[in-house]
């Protein structure tokens, strides 16, 4: 992005008051004083960000000071709802981004935009030392994951994803069972995701509504005129999102790889089926499915609900499985369903998603979901996109992120990006 941290600031002036909150020290008020909060700051206030903001905002620890959004009532909104919860009118709203990562007041920021959106404000806010609880899925293409990781990496950020199944009981549960053999060696995992998804109706005619920065919210995304499609139907339209498949890839496709203990890797090669059904400005795919192969032999399958059980399902070469959603957990015995993981087996804890986030912003440790882990489960469906696209099978270098032999697959790993935006 031409955005650099020296030029913007100097046409800032609101960085002028940038130190005015930390003016009380710890001594005087405690543990919990202004000056030993995590000073926050809400990008993206819709349905996911207002949720995740509710949860940071019940915590003693963290002081939630600014919001930020390409709409001026959704601000409006979470402004509102934290000056109530802080009894007071000091939150800020600042519409750009790229001010409230300059700002030295704050230590980290939450990001829940659409997809194309993420790895432009994570990148931007890891040069400016802003440590990152964001979305899932991780990026809106392959190529943009990597550029995010490697932005994490080289500023020793801590990012934290917003694929919270893993902090769920049952979710871990059922991945201890499969990671302490108790279905033997796996040799196939099913993940079921939605099908469908369509919103409003495209209106040609609809007028941009007010407080609403249509250029702005469109970003580095192609441009295309208003046509009343911009809240929570963005998803369903490919150049933002990618449909139901790619909303969920981040949860069910996450805890599959987490249980076949491949969380830094992937498959070596994919192919997959889906028919093309566009409805005017909407065109993800509604149904789909696509068969990933492991360099070891292991599946995994990915579909939607027609086409497999909703979650994941891991099966052991013998015939024995386990299978979770979101709220139950089956076992094909009472045996591996009762099972005891005991002292000297892997388990799996956390304290709460967003909980853990704060925890490691404090400590530097390692969240549950950093960002390698989140790029190479959203990997799966970029990967699984472009099969299904090209209609061929994708041979994968999962450790040089490269396709081989197919120069037209390769070219949709990514995509330039609207002037003046751009990853470096």
């Amino acid at each position: 992005m031409n955005l650099s941290r020296r030029n913007f600031l100097r046409g800032s002036a609101a960085v002028a008051t940038a130190s005015a909150f930390n003016i009380v020290p710890a001594r005087v008020l405690g543990q919990n004083a202004p000056s030993n909060r995590i000073a926050m700051a809400m990008v993206g206030c819709g349905g996911m960000g207002s949720g995740n903001m509710g949860s940071f905002l019940g915590m003693e620890d963290v002081s939630v000071r600014i919001v930020c959004d390409a709409y001026t009532k959704k601000m409006e909104g979470a402004k509102d709802a934290v000056n109530k919860r802080y009894n007071n009118t000091d939150c800020l709203m600042i519409k750009d981004f790229r001010e409230v990562c300059s700002r030295s007041d704050i230590d980290a920021i939450m990001i829940a935009t659409p997809d194309h959106w993420h790895a432009y404000i994570g990148t931007f806010a890891a040069r400016n030392g802003k440590d990152v609880y964001g979305e899932k899925p991780f990026t809106h293409d392959l190529r943009e994951g990597r550029a995010l990781v490697n932005a994490i990496k080289q500023h020793g950020r801590v990012w934290q994803t917003g694929s919270w199944q893993r902090s769920s009981g049952e979710m871990r549960r059922a991945v201890e069972l499969v990671r302490n053999g108790r279905i033997g060696k796996v040799v196939r995992v099913e993940v079921g995701l939605p099908s469908g998804g369509r919103g409003r109706k495209a209106d040609p005619n609809a007028k941009i509504p007010e407080g609403l920065d249509w250029d702005l919210w469109l970003g580095p995304a192609p441009y295309q005129p208003f046509q009343g499609v911009y809240d929570w139907d963005w998803r369903w339209v490919n150049d933002w999102g990618c449909g139901q498949m790619m909303d969920w890839i981040g949860h069910h496709a996450d805890i599959a790889q987490w249980g076949l203990g491949r969380d830094e890797s992937g498959p070596v090669s994919i192919e997959g089926y889906a028919p093309y059904e566009p409805e005017g400005i909407y065109d993800s795919f509604k149904s789909y499915q696509y068969t990933g192969r492991y360099s070891d032999g292991v599946e995994i399958f990915v579909g939607d609900n027609s086409k497999c059980r909703s979650g994941a399902t891991w099966y052991g070469e013998k015939g024995d499985w386990v299978w979770v959603d979101r709220g139950r957990y089956e076992a094909s015995s009472p045996k591996i369903f009762e099972s005891r993981i005991e002292a000297n087996e892997i388990r799996l804890r956390s304290p709460g998603h967003q909980r853990e986030f704060i925890n490691c912003v404090k400590t530097r440790d390692t969240t549950l979901t950093p960002a390698e882990v989140a790029h190479r489960s959203a990997s799966i469906g970029h990967l699984g996109q472009i099969a299904m696209i090209t209609g061929r099978k994708i041979t994968w270098d999962p450790v040089k992120e490269e396709i081989a032999n197919d120069p037209g697959a390769s070219a949709m790993l990514g995509r330039t990006p609207r002037a003046p935006w751009y990853l470096s």
